[in-house]
């Protein structure tokens, strides 16, 4: 076959699949435990942090960094890195972990697995909260089980030694943090993944916030038992088991778990839901103002129905000539004698607040720029509303108000005269001889 054609079908598959290969290590933190009994007879746990390296590979590879314990990941039907698709090496995280089967050991049931197996866990995070991966590895082990929990007899692990791996579990949220607005609709992601088709999983999603906790849904495949609503039954066979809420309340807030367990293994992960309702802004007047020098007028800039509590609200004056000037314009003077109205608590647990201040009209202001600035969590940028103040000498008033008095007399006067006068032509033409 051609070269060049070789190299393009190449080029071409790896733009299909984004090129496996490209991650073929990651360094990791290993968190190993020493479990022993202190001197008053209580179970205490030492958390001792390890360099590690996660190795993608063949058995037999060697290990890219000599120096630190090797996880060797060898091929299975699980690949990790396809679940980070996308994503360069320096954006992750990665911790790994020995994982305590509680004493439960099931033989792992796939094709040539060995009797016994030490198992660790591996959680890949976005350095940026976008994602959370934790995949399970099993490390077989020709070993039988001593027989007491396994965390209190760990084998110990050197510090150059490689433990050749395969992926058995994935579970996975596309968002380990959401903020929703009240009365969206808001859908929970969360995948999985088991290396063995027909898998007896249970999927679970609970509710939590300020210790109390509600079971939502579960799922057991074996007895195909369903309780609670919110997952597709479809959706969760092909390894979908996102949550969905049809409607978010203020109730909804809190933490919401997604667990799914393949014995010997249990995983979950939290996802963190904030509600951010941004306030509505308005003011008591509208955009043009007019006073009449030395009278006094209440300005009121309301912030409604937001949440959470914290919110800023600002008053500015300033020149609209000037405003729109990109370079030297002056900055908008802040106005110091606004006052704060206490927060309302509204039905729907939302809040209310307004910022009011007594504009007193004078000449020099007249012409100015009011501006109200509401910033919030919710919102990306502060919202503004904002009015011109005209401000007028009282003797333009007087002279107004004067010449309108006259002018209206007038026309009083005439629309009074003019039936006489029509009468008396009238009369007059009758009395002429001719």
């Amino acid at each position: 076959m051609d070269p060049i054609l070789k190299l393009l079908i190449y080029l071409y598959l790896c733009a299909g699949v984004q090129c496996v290969h490209q991650m073929p290590w990651l360094p990791c933190q290993f968190t190993d435990e020493h479990v022993f009994v202190n001197n008053e007879g209580h179970t205490e746990t030492q958390h001792i942090h390890r360099e590690a390296m996660l190795q993608f590979g063949q058995k037999g590879d060697a290990p890219v960094n000599p120096h630190a314990i090797t996880f060797l990941v060898t091929g299975s039907k699980l690949d990790l890195r396809r679940y980070v698709e996308g994503v360069e090496a320096e954006q992750l995280e990665c911790e790994l972990r020995r994982y305590s089967t509680e004493g439960i050991h099931v033989r792992w049931p796939v094709k040539g697995a060995q009797e016994y197996n030490r198992w660790f866990s591996c959680t890949l995070k976005h350095t940026k909260g976008l994602f959370t991966v934790t995949g399970f590895l099993r490390h077989p082990s020709d070993q039988p089980p001593s027989g007491q929990q396994d965390y209190r007899s760990w084998p110990a692990i050197g510090d150059r030694e490689i433990l050749t791996t395969t992926v058995v579990m994935v579970i996975k949220t596309q968002s380990p943090s959401v903020k929703a607005g009240l009365g969206s609709q808001l859908k929970l992601p969360c995948q999985f993944a088991v290396d063995h088709q027909r898998p007896d999983v249970t999927v679970e999603w609970h509710w939590q916030r300020r210790g109390e906790r509600i079971a939502l849904f579960s799922h057991a495949s074996r007895s195909g038992k369903t309780e609670g609503t919110g997952v597709g039954l479809k959706s969760l066979a092909g390894g979908d088991a996102s949550y969905t809420l049809p409607f978010v309340k203020m109730s909804s807030e809190g933490t919401y778990i997604c667990s799914v367990s393949v014995t010997p293994l249990f995983a979950s992960l939290d996802i963190s839901l904030q509600i951010e309702e941004a306030p509505r802004v308005s003011l008591n007047i509208g955009p043009a103002l007019s006073l009449q020098e030395g009278a006094e007028q209440k300005v009121i800039c309301e912030a409604e129905s937001y949440y959470p509590l914290d919110v800023g609200i600002v008053w500015y004056e300033q020149d609209p000539a000037v405003s729109g000037q990109r370079v030297g314009a002056p900055l908008p003077k802040e106005l110091q004698n606004v006052l704060l109205s206490s927060h309302k608590h509204n039905q729907d647990k939302t809040y209310s607040l307004s910022a009011f201040f007594y504009l007193k009209a004078s000449l020099r202001n007249s012409g100015r720029q009011f501006t109200c600035s509401v910033s919030h969590q919710s919102l990306r940028v502060p919202i503004k509303k904002s009015f011109i103040l005209t401000v007028e000498e009282p003797g333009s008033w007087m002279f107004t108000l004067t010449v309108g008095f006259i002018v209206v007399t007038l026309l009083g006067i005439l629309y009074v005269m003019l039936p006489y006068l029509h009468s008396a032509r009238k009369h007059s033409v009758q009395k002429k001889p001719y």
